[in-house]
């Protein structure tokens, strides 16, 4: 199968000149090529050509992207979207003044949830995470992380899990799951936190690696979920196991999920809201990438990471939505993008190195997505406009009219 992209206004490769990730003011350099067309080949990105050489009777399937741009597939790379049930309620409370760590004390939050998963059939799983991956895809996502976390006991974590599987196997983007049995102690071990630790690292890491459910392995290290040995003892054996592991750390209350995640060669460190100027400085020039997540920020009216400092320091900054029911019911990209700019204070430059080859590289496929890069795959999106500026001016709005991965066109908002 050989494909053509023809004439797109501007080609944003994100080439990385094959070291897999930008970091630090290198964010800023997204290497734009104008006048010329993509060659796919099968599953692959072959040439950029010029417009002149381009003979169309060489190509099984042309695509005319005139006056439109060419971006790599987004990368969403951390999500909760595997959840039944609402919390409005206590997005109410939230108006009202009640913290999110009170709500969780009170009984609410992550366990208010659980409890909803462990009542909803894998089926009825499936149907209602189905149409959040499909609006992901229409936003031009190619690639999905989904955590588990929702279940927080044997049956229902391994649920969740093949849930994501399922969802994987129903879907032309590759979704990818991660075990996050640590997102908080379940109610029915609240006096004997102990119990419920060893359970992860005993039974569930040992049967999710047997049966090949996940990925990678994360964990909550805050007041209100794990402290940063327990943290220590679960990558430890994830570790073990050949998972890796990420790291949801320093979100309200630094309590050494730095170190931790560190210490395990984490992929990554995903909130960052409250880090501090030292442990800002320990992710100078390291490979593990800070996952910024400013829609929770904004959903919570909480402190935005400071992405400024983390630049000037030379990290690798990703971005994500952090989509789940209770911090960030947020699945916009488009609105994502916008935060990051306005209250992170990125280039738009910045955002698209974040949410396409950082984000690969949080989930440790930099080297194959990403980027626009000859013999990388061929996930990409078009969007109807012919300045990439737009992505984030158009606050909001949806400019994504095809979704393209391993070569083949998997949204087109023209329905051809």
């Amino acid at each position: 199968m050989h494909l053509l992209i023809l004439n797109p206004s501007q080609i944003i490769t994100v080439n990385t000149k094959g070291i897999g990730y930008k970091r630090g003011n290198d964010l800023n350099n997204i290497e734009s090529i104008k006048d010329h067309s993509i060659v796919i080949e099968n599953d692959l990105i072959k040439d950029f050509i010029p417009n002149t050489s381009v003979k169309k009777n060489q190509f099984d399937e042309i695509i005319d992207a005139e006056d439109n741009i060419v971006l790599p597939g987004l990368v969403e790379c951390h999500t909760h979207l595997v959840f039944s049930g609402s919390r409005a309620d206590e997005f109410k409370q939230k108006l009202e003044g009640v913290s999110y760590e009170d709500i969780s004390r009170s009984g609410g939050g992550i366990n208010k949830t659980v409890n909803s998963v462990r009542e909803t059939s894998f089926t009825e799983l499936v149907n209602i995470a189905s149409k959040r991956v499909q609006h992901f895809i229409k936003q031009g996502v190619t690639t999905l992380e989904v955590k588990s976390g929702y279940g927080l006991d044997f049956k229902n974590e391994i649920k969740l899990l093949k849930v994501i599987n399922q969802l994987n196997d129903k879907f032309p983007i590759d979704i990818h799951s991660t075990f996050l049995g640590a997102h908080t102690i379940p109610k029915e071990f609240s006096s004997n936190r102990k119990e419920y630790i060893e359970l992860i690292v005993n039974e569930m890491l040992p049967a999710i690696n047997k049966e090949k459910l996940a990925t990678s392995c994360d964990a909550f290290c805050e007041s209100t979920a794990f402290a940063k040995d327990e943290v220590d003892l679960i990558f430890n054996k994830a570790n073990e196991l050949g998972l890796r592991c990420k790291l949801h750390t320093d979100q309200f209350n630094s309590i050494g999920g730095i170190d931790t995640a560190i210490k395990n060669n984490a992929l990554s460190v995903d909130h960052l809201e409250i880090i501090s100027d030292d442990n800002i400085s320990r992710l100078s020039n390291i490979e593990m990438v800070c996952v910024i997540l400013p829609g929770v920020s904004y959903f919570l009216n909480h402190n935005y990471a400071p992405v400024k400092k983390l630049v000037d320091k030379n990290a690798i900054i990703a971005l994500a939505t952090d989509f789940n029911p209770g911090s960030s019911n947020i699945s916009n990209i488009s609105f994502i993008m916008s935060l990051a700019a306005i209250k992170l204070g990125m280039s738009i430059e910045q955002i698209i190195s974040a949410y396409t080859i950082n984000s690969a590289k949080a989930l440790n496929l930099s080297d194959k997505i990403g980027s626009l890069e000859i013999e990388k795959q061929a996930d990409l999106s078009i969007y109807n406009t012919n300045d990439y500026a737009d992505l984030i001016y158009q606050t909001t709005e949806n400019l994504n009219i095809k979704t393209i991965k391993k070569g083949i066109i998997i949204f087109d908002k023209n329905g051809g």
